[in-house]
């Protein structure tokens, strides 16, 4: 491992964490300057989880994934799925025995698997360091690509388990809508607005005021859409009522698990593996892509605002903790030990960990293919920060203020030491050097 190998990656990850860095600070200016309000940011995280990441992973998977190569991606989606559990019983264990915050669980349990990932893989193409891992016949752009998608099929499996699992490891604070209603209140009073508790939307038809929530469909459409929703809504509780209990747990779980991302995937994975849908959403126009200029091209491009406004999101966050430490008021506990202990996790025993666990499968076994970038994609997939994802997780939760201002304050720190990833992103090129040759 020589010196100019430890030199060049750290560039690459010493660019992609001040990628993310710049990025946080930008949200911080949009936040000092009014551009956008606490309100408006939960907002726009929710809308991030909720159609930008879902088609990052439609145009993504489904550009990647075909009949002849999906079977590449099994050995991730086990591989993923095995970490993840593994990292959510060392962080609710380490959680309770050393009496960490709550968050610390989800933080420790779920790393950046998209935007972190997505900056470094650039970055280390831009250096030319990836072309020590390419096979024969094989481009840096073909690389890339692949990279990506194995991250992304990561991605979906680490959200997935983010949003089915991470509310309960984190510790719901609704009750009975109390919280949404507290958190309404906590948004208008920092967006410096004035709130008396009334529902607009509760005031009488003629009273209501006409808004960017108002409908445009005619007042007899509107009532045959909500008879037909509460119809719909009472045969399915009859329907529920007369379930067993087993079978009600069971479809509980599994209904936790069905989210936006997961829905993206399907999506994308039935585009992919679908030879006449693959050829019209991703092949040019003239070979029979007829949908590629246009329905493809505008997936792509709101897909590619996902992990830009995330970080946003975080700089909002951060920006709203400044302001109330300067002013002296309770903005959220920094707690060094999850600090120490995640990062110790994360960026020293899980590498430890995987790089061997990788290797020995694409040199000992047939359990991988011979694609030297998916054997480096695999060795980092459990290395690296929190997710950013974590905002809108506590946004989800109904977490207090203090805490979110926390969560943005440890995400910062976090993302400060994230070229502490180069020793993992030179052990995992070596290693993948190793297993190629």
């Amino acid at each position: 491992m020589g010196g100019s190998d430890i030199a060049i990656s750290f560039v690459g990850a010493l660019q992609a964490s001040v990628s993310v860095l710049l990025t946080i600070f930008y949200g911080v200016l949009t936040a000092q300057f009014g551009l956008l309000s606490q309100r408006a940011a939960k907002e726009v995280s929710g809308m991030c989880v909720k159609l930008f990441l879902p088609a990052l992973l439609i145009f993504k998977l489904g550009s990647q994934l075909e009949l002849d190569t999906g079977m590449r991606y099994l050995p991730i989606l086990i591989w993923a799925i095995g970490y993840n559990l593994l990292s959510i019983v060392i962080g609710v264990v380490a959680t309770r025995f050393f009496s960490l915050p709550g968050w610390t669980t989800p933080a420790l349990a779920f790393n950046n698997t998209t935007s972190l990932p997505l900056l470094l893989i650039q970055s280390l193409s831009a250096t030319g360091i990836l072309e020590t891992v390419l096979g024969d016949g094989d481009t840096a752009e073909d690389a890339v690509d692949r990279a990506v998608s194995y991250f992304l099929v990561n991605a979906l499996v680490s959200n997935s388990l983010t949003f089915a699992l991470g509310p309960r490891l984190l510790g719901s604070h609704k009750r009975d809508g109390e919280a949404e209603d507290n958190q309404d209140e906590e948004d208008a009073e920092a967006d410096g607005e004035q709130t008396d508790g009334t529902n607009e939307r509760s005031r009488p038809d003629e009273d209501q005021i006409i808004d960017e929530e108002t409908t445009l469909l005619p007042q007899h459409h509107v009532v045959k859409v909500n008879w037909a929703g509460y119809q719909g809504y009472q045969r399915g509780q009859h329907y529920w009522k007369r379930l067993p209990p087993w079978a009600q747990s069971t479809l509980d779980v599994a209904y936790q698990f069905l989210n936006a991302p997961l829905i993206g995937a399907i999506i994308g994975a039935i585009i992919g593996l679908t030879p006449a849908l693959h050829k019209v959403f991703f092949n040019k126009f003239n070979n029979g892509g007829y949908l590629n200029a246009w329905l493809t091209s505008s997936i792509q491009n709101i897909g590619d605002l996902f992990a830009s406004l995330q970080i946003i999101v975080v700089g909002v966050k951060l920006s709203q903790s400044l302001r109330k430490m300067k002013r002296g008021e309770e903005s959220g506990a920094f707690s060094w030990p999850s600090f120490i202990f995640i990062t110790l996790v994360r960026f020293i025993i899980w590498p430890a960990i995987s790089i061997p666990v990788i290797y020995g499968l694409a040199t000992k076994t047939g359990l991988l293919s011979s694609d030297p970038m998916l054997w480096f994609a695999m060795m980092l997939m459990p290395t690296g920060p929190p997710a950013m994802i974590l905002t809108a997780l506590s946004d989800v939760s109904g977490s207090p203020e203090t805490e979110k201002m926390a969560i943005a304050k440890f995400l910062t720190a976090s993302y400060a030491i994230t070229p502490l990833i180069c020793f993992a992103v030179v052990g995992g090129l070596k290693a993948s050097q190793a297993a190629l040759g």
